[in-house]
This record gives structure tokens, sequence and C-alpha cells, in this order.
């Protein structure tokens, strides 16, 4: 782990640099829980301080020295007192040797815990404050008392008050991967920031407390996937904040920690309430209301981390069973309800009841909360669940990366199946599992085989809909539709069963460019899914796959965002439903990449490799995307890499994602330099995907041709007078077929490329701006200017301030269609090209790089002549409007 790094607090660190620099001389002071960041935030700020001109002192209370006279100050004053001075004498001496020592400069007298200050030395910072020359500033601990000349400095209006909060989510995101020196999965960043609540000091302590084996690294990604062991840095940090308890208040903590959120009437049933009321006077819980219904939880997350390890186990399971007891007397009025009394009733070892335990199972799995689900459905196979918890454990087995596993619990129930309401959901789970989970293409004929012997039309609608779902992925797409109607068709069919099929018709219509009808059936499914979630909760993957497939084809990223901010991704975050998460990570950074986010595309598609790692359904997805956006940085090696991954790692039976995987192969092998090799590739794919009828695919990868400035090059079938198509007429063809506003944007710009035309192409990067596909805009930008450029324009000065500003909104990216005809200037005409327009003299540039003046303005002229400009003065834009533009190995 590397040094724990300052993040965050940019607000509170202007603020205390303008209270140290500033002509008012008003000082501040920062209050706040114990490691929440007070005393870093001061180090950080008197770092900052320019010190000509400043006396800067720093001084550390401590307990210490809070019992000696000016024990707080003895860092700054001499140790020798005048004797015989008054108490008011003392105090007056000691602000003129602080004076005398400032010599004239302006002080700066910093306080960490100033809570901590013995009398005189408060009083003496009072006095400092009040000094025209000097500033104050200083920490303070919540909850502590306070001496009275520091409470003054406020209400004297010498220093401003202020409380520091815990940090956000996403610094603390940052601060972990600073930790850490690598970022951090996004559900093990959530975790751990949950924990700390933001403080600072108990995330380093979280930190360290779980790289004990259980942090591990994969593709880059660190991910915490074990329990939390309380190291006795972080025991005794918690011990701290709790402090003391009655037994009672003990009491209610204990049950609060076994059962958070807790029903306030149900606590006050279960303890004294009077217990309860001081529990929650001393900080220890929180009451907080939902709709009508109090609930309580822990002030901190961390008190039941520690609460439950300490808390024996017999008391442990007695206050369990307690729980249970009362949630059932009082009813189980709420969804959550019967999820509780269950889980209580297993740990505490009184699961008698093998339908709750059940249908606990099935609502945890409903919520994706895969390690809960397996646990439930665990103990109601063990406790004699038979055929119902085989199948339901093993499908949730499944989506626990543990396929093996699965279809040993299947098959140990083989002899059990009776009737075909249960061979046909033995045949469809066991399907998931050896079709995706084991990657045996042999299962869809199987599956076919025995969906012949069923008899009664539902029973055999829901194989069927499998069938068509599993016949899609392997691309029989004639048969995957053929199929998915006939479940439609049937009026017996289940809603699963037949919401399953219309995802898969949707999803195949969005590859065919069908984007509008796709939508009308993905959103039939949406309005369906309070019938079919507790039945087939994994149909959201079937039906996210489809509305991505769309949303991604239609370059609708407005609609991407809603997808993953949705409420199917914060649980399957939260329940560890690695294949929702993972392929949502991929959507997000497919948007993140067309904005130009190359930053965040890298980095959410490395998470999504991570998070698939242990399963090859969407890995090499996954893969192929972070090559695409290595590629858009110009990381060949990276690129390359990717896609050698994505190849290892992609399922034989997910034949039907090869257009995002050969799309991101063109563009590794572009990044790479063989262009040539990219266009040849991108052709045949182009080719393959028009024999395949994926219209909607097609138009992308013409895109990429044109992107490659390929607009005239010729493709296809010979038509009847004897020619091909060109890429530009092609697209024009399918922008008729092809719903959506972008196809018809994509056959704009492959003419405005045909043709040379710089307005067209300007026109072209404005319609690609307003659907905040960025990268597109500057590329089209970028063209117009390269004509605009050679035909020395005027209008090239207009065009290279849109190309700035389109490039300043992205992070590094060098795609092919950027550099191409952009200027190329050496390592030294970048260096006096910088320092030009930073308004730097010709002499001046000429003494800092130890060159004459004539030789930079030879430079200059150079410059000026590859650039197209004629100023220093159009300097500046010309270089921003260069991808890379601060030089060096981007350059």
């Amino acid at each position: 782990m590397s040094r724990w790094g300052f993040v965050g607090r940019t607000d509170e660190l202007d603020r205390l640099l303008a209270a140290m620099t500033g002509a008012e001389g008003r000082g501040i002071f920062f209050s706040g829980d114990a490691g929440i960041g007070k005393s870093r935030l001061l180090r950080e700020g008197l770092a900052a301080l320019p010190r000509d001109g400043y006396a800067v002192w720093s001084i550390a209370a401590s307990a210490t020295t809070a019992a000696m006279p000016f024990g707080g100050l003895i860092q700054v004053l001499p140790t020798d007192q005048p004797q015989g001075l008054s108490p008011a004498g003392i105090l007056r001496w000691a602000v003129d040797v602080l004076q005398q020592q400032a010599a004239g400069r302006r002080i700066v007298l910093a306080v960490d815990d100033a809570h901590l200050l013995d009398p005189p030395s408060a009083a003496l910072v009072h006095l400092v404050a009040r000094a025209d020359n000097a500033t104050v500033i200083g920490t303070l601990r919540d909850g502590e008392q306070l001496p009275l000349p520091i409470r003054a400095l406020w209400t004297d209006d010498l220093a401003e008050h202020i409380e520091l909060k815990p940090l956000a989510a996403a610094d603390t995101t940052r601060l972990l991967s600073e930790i850490l020196n690598g970022p951090v999965d996004a559900t093990s960043a959530d975790r751990l920031g949950r924990l700390s609540e933001g403080n600072p000091l108990l995330l380093r302590e979280l930190v360290f407390a779980a790289n004990r084996g259980e942090l591990t690294r994969t593709y880059g990604i660190w991910k915490w996937t074990g329990r939390l062991e309380l190291a006795p840095n972080l025991n005794d940090l918690i011990d701290v904040r709790i402090g003391q308890l009655t037994p009672g208040v003990r009491g209610v903590v204990e049950l609060v920690a076994l059962g958070e959120p807790l029903g306030l009437y149900l606590l006050n049933q279960a303890a004294d309430p009077a217990d309860v009321e001081d529990a929650e006077e001393r900080g220890l819980i929180a009451v907080d209301h939902d709709d009508r219904r109090a609930n309580v939880r822990l002030a901190h997350p961390l008190y039941g981390e520690l609460l439950r390890r300490r808390c024996p186990v017999s008391r442990t399971r007695r206050l369990q069973a307690q729980l249970a007891e009362l949630l059932e007397k009082v009813g189980k009025r709420r969804r959550d309800d019967l999820l509780r009394v269950a889980v209580w009733r297993l740990d505490s070892g009184t699961a008698q009841d093998l339908s709750l335990l059940l249908d606990a199972a099935g609502q945890a799995f409903a919520r994706y909360d895969v390690p809960l689900a397996t646990r439930l459905a665990r103990a109601a196979l063990d406790a004699g669940g038979g055929f119902d918890a085989a199948e339901l454990l093993a499908t949730i087995l499944m989506f626990a990366d543990r396929p093996d596993e699965a279809l040993e619990v299947l098959d140990a129930v083989a002899a059990d199946i009776e009737g075909e309401r249960r061979l046909s959901r033995w045949l469809t789970v066991r399907g998931l599992v050896s079709y995706w989970g084991l990657s045996r293409e042999s299962t869809v004929e199987e599956i076919a085989a025995r969906r012949s012997t069923l008899t009664d039309s539902a029973d055999e609608a829901r194989v069927l809909a499998f069938e068509a779902i599993m016949r899609l992925h392997r691309l029989d797409t004639g048969i995957a539709l053929r199929l998915a109607q006939t479940v439609l068709d049937r009026p017996a069919a289940s809603v699963a069963a037949r919401e399953l099929a219309r995802s898969t018709i949707a999803h195949l219509q969005a590859a065919q460019g069908q984007l509008h009808r796709s939508a009308i059936a993905i959103n039939q499914v949406q309005a369906e899914v309070g019938r079919w979630r507790t039945d087939m909760p994994y149909l959201q993957l079937a039906l996210e796959l489809a509305r991505g497939t769309r949303l991604a084809l239609a370059g609708d990223l407005t609609g991407i965002d809603a997808i993953v901010a949705a409420e199917f991704a914060d649980l399957a975050g939260a329940g560890d439903f690695r294949l929702g998460t993972g392929y949502l990570a991929i959507l997000q950074a497919y948007a993140a990449r067309l904005r130009g986010q190359s930053d965040a595309a890298l980095a959410t598609s490395l998470g999504a490799c991570a998070v698939l790692a242990t399963s090859r359904v969407y890995a090499g997805l996954a893969h192929a995307e972070r090559a695409q956006a290595a590629a858009l940085r110009g990381d060949a090696t990276q690129a390359a890499e990717a896609m050698a991954e994505a190849d290892r790692t992609h399922a034989p039976g997910m034949v039907v994602l090869y257009p995002w995987l050969e799309q991101a192969r063109g563009a590794a092998l572009a990044a790479g330099g063989d262009v040539s090799g990219a266009v040849k590739h991108l052709t045949r794919l182009a080719d393959r995907l028009r024999t395949d009828g994926f219209a909607g695919h097609e138009v992308h990868v013409l895109h990429d041709l044109v992107r490659l400035d390929q607009a005239n090059a010729r493709l296809g079938p010979t038509c009847s007078d004897g020619s091909r198509r060109t890429v530009a007429q092609r697209l024009a063809e399918l922008s008729e077929r092809v719903d959506g506003l972008l196809p018809p944007l994509l056959a704009r710009h492959a003419r405005a490329a045909a043709s040379g035309s710089a307005d067209e192409l300007l026109a072209v990067a404005d319609g690609f701006d307003a659907l905040e596909l960025t990268v597109y805009a500057a590329e089209a930008t970028a063209s117009a200017l390269n004509r605009l450029r050679r035909q020395r324009s005027p209008a090239a000065a207009t065009a290279r301030e849109r190309l700035a500003a389109l490039l300043g909104r992205c992070d590094l990216v060098r795609t092919s269609a950027l550099q191409a005809g952009s200027p190329a200037l050496t390592e030294r005409e970048w260096q006096v090209a910088r320092l030009a327009a930073e308004g730097v003299t010709s002499r001046a540039v000429a003494e800092q790089l130890y060159l004459s003046a004539r030789t930079v303005e030879n430079h200059l002229q150079r410059i000026y002549s590859k650039l197209g400009v004629t100023s220093r003065a159009e300097l500046w834009a010309a270089l921003r409007a260069i991808p890379g533009h601060d030089g060096g190995e981007n350059g």
C-alpha cells in the first residue's frame, strides 16, 4: 500500500488558504469526529502557504501539555519566562515575543486539537487572533469541552468555525485508490465507504484490516472478497466511540446490531424503552422514519461489526430467536419481514418451517442477493426441501459462478422428477447451467430432444423460451425467432416464459436495426416485471442485454446512464450478482468512451473484466470494451492484450456478441498502426453482418470505415451494373432501414467525408455533439479543419476553436481519425510552441531553452506554417486542437 494521499477537501483547502493569505486576517477552525481529516487538512494548508512574508508556527496540543501553563505553546515560547509578572503581564510578554520573532512578517498560528489547550495558551491564542498582522487557524474534535477563549474566536468574529463533513463517496473511492495504489472495484469501494462513513482514518484502518488475504487484485482492479477482520487498532477506535455500556444499553445495541433496521415498536417490545432512549441519547443508535414506520439503526456501521463479533454465540442465538418471535407475533406486514424472520430463524437454529426458508430464498434471489439466497436455499435443501429446493439452489449457484456444484445438485434430484411441470423446470435450469455455466453447446440439441416428450402446452412453452434464447446466442437466429414467436402465440405460456421469449425477439430486432420495435418489446417485458421476477429473476439479464444492445446501437448515451443508475444496478451491486454488475459496467464504459472520457472508460471496463473474471458469459465482451478504451487512448499494447484476453475468455455459446468483439479488433489494429489491416478486417465484418442481417451493427462498422477515411471504398456484392457500392452509398441505403436519429447522421458523415465538404463535416460534428458523441464530433471537426488548413481558408481559425473545445471536454484521445492530417511537431517545436502560447517572449524562450533568439523565431515560423496560423494570438487554440496537445509522448 502506498502513502496515504490527500484527496478531496478542495473547497475547505481553498477557504483555509484564503484565511491565511487574505487581507481580512480572519482565521478559521475546523471541527469534526476523530479521524475525519482535520489535522491532515491543516498540514496541507500550511504546506501550500507561500513562506515569504509569513511567520508560521504550528502547534499540536495534547492531554500531556494541557496540565501545564502555556504547555500548549511550549514549542513556540522561550523556556525561561520572566518572573514576577501578573497573568495579564505574562500574556502581553508572550504576544510581544511572537511579534519580535515575526520581525514584521504576517503571523500564522496553527493549533491542532485546540480543545486540549491549557487556559493560558488558549487565552494567548485569542490575543494573537486580535492582532492586525496575525491569523489563527486550527482544529477541534466534536463532543469535547472547548476553552472559553477558543470558543470566543468565532463569537467575537475573529475566526470562522466550520464543521468538517465526511468525505463524499467519490472522494472515498479516490482515497482507496491512493492507499492501494490502484483502482478499486465499485462494489468493494461502496462497502468500505459505507463502513467508514467517509472517515479517512477509519477507511485506512479498514483497508489494513482487509489486506490480510481478502483484498485481491484482478486485471489491476482491487476487490474485497472476504469478511472483515477487525485489527487491534480498529477495535480500539470503535471502543473509544462506544464507551462503557450498562447491561440494558448493551442489550439494546446488540439487538439493533443483529436486526437493523429494526422497527422502534419492535425494539421497545424486546428491550426496556428507557434503555432504548439512553442508547439514542448517547449516539449509539439513530431513529429514522420510513413511511409510517420508525426504524432504528446503529449510529455507525462498524459498531455492528464489533458487537456481533463480541456477542457470545448463545446470546446471539437467543436474541435472534427473540426477534423472530416478536416479528411473527406482530405480523409480517412488509415485504422484507418474511426474509428477516427466515434469516433470524436460520441463524438462531430455530428454523422449522421449510416453506419459510424456500420463500425467503426466492425472495432474496429476486432481490439479487446471491450470497443470502444461496444460504437460505442450501438450508432448505438440507432440511428436506427436495426438488423445489434443489432447483432453486442450482439456479442460484449458477449465478454465483459455481456451475459444477449446481450440476451436482440437479443431478442428485433427477430421480425425483415427477410430472411434466418438474421436468420442464429441471430441463430449463439444467440447460441454463450446462449452456452458459459450462459452455456446452450440445445442450441446445439435448433440450430440443427432451422437450418433444412434453405434452402440456405451458410446460413446453417454458422450455421453448429457453431454447429460443440459447439459439439466439449461438446465432441460429431464424429458429430462435420462430420458437420465441411460438411461445408468444400460446395462451397457456407463463408470464416468465412469454417475457423471456419477448426479450429474445427484442435483442434480435435491435441487432437487425428494428430499434423502434425492439423498444416496444423491451417496454412490454419491463411492464410485466412484477409478474415474472419471482419466478425467473435472471430474466433481467436477458432484458438488460436486449435493452443495452438497442441503446448502444441507437447511440442513446442518456438511456445507458438511466439503466446503470436504475434499481437493478443497485440491487445487483449490493447482492454480488456479478453477471448483472459486469454487463452494466460494460455499458457504462461504452458510454464514457463515446463521450471521450477515456479515463473512466478504461477504468470501468477494467472493473468489468475483474468482476466477470470467474464467469465466461460476458468476459469476452468486457475485454473487447477494454480494447476499445485502450485504442481510444492510442494504447496499442493494452488494446492488443485486451483482444487476446477477449479471445481467450469469450464463451463459444455467446456468438451473438461477435459484432462487438470484431469491431473492437478493428480498433485495436488501427491503434497499432495497421490501418490497412483494420480496413480489411472491418470490410469483412461488414460483409458478414450484411449476410447475417444485423443491419443495426453494420451501420456502426461502416462508420468505423468512414472514420478510417474509407467513405469512397467499395464493398459488398456486385450490383446489376457490375459495380459495387461505396461505404457511403451502403450507409445511405441502411439509413432508410435502420431506425433512429443516428443512422442518418452516420450516412451524412460518410457523404461529407466522400465529398470533402468542410462545411458539411462541421454540420455533422454539431449533430454528433448534440447526441453527446464527443469523439465522433471531434473527429469530424478535425477532418474539416484539415481540409480548411490545406485550403488556407480563414474559416480554419473557427474550426480550430471548435476542435479545441471538443478535445478540452475529453481525456486523452488519440484515434486514427484525429491523428490523420494533424500537424507533427518535433519535441523542440513543442517546447517553443507551448512557451510562446503562454505569452513568453522569444528572448525569454531562448534563455530557457539555451537557444538564440533567431533560432526561436525560425522555430516559430515553422510551427506557424505547420499549424496554419499567422501569429501567437492563434497559437494556443491551434495547440489545443491537436490530440495530446501537452506534448511529450502524446504530441
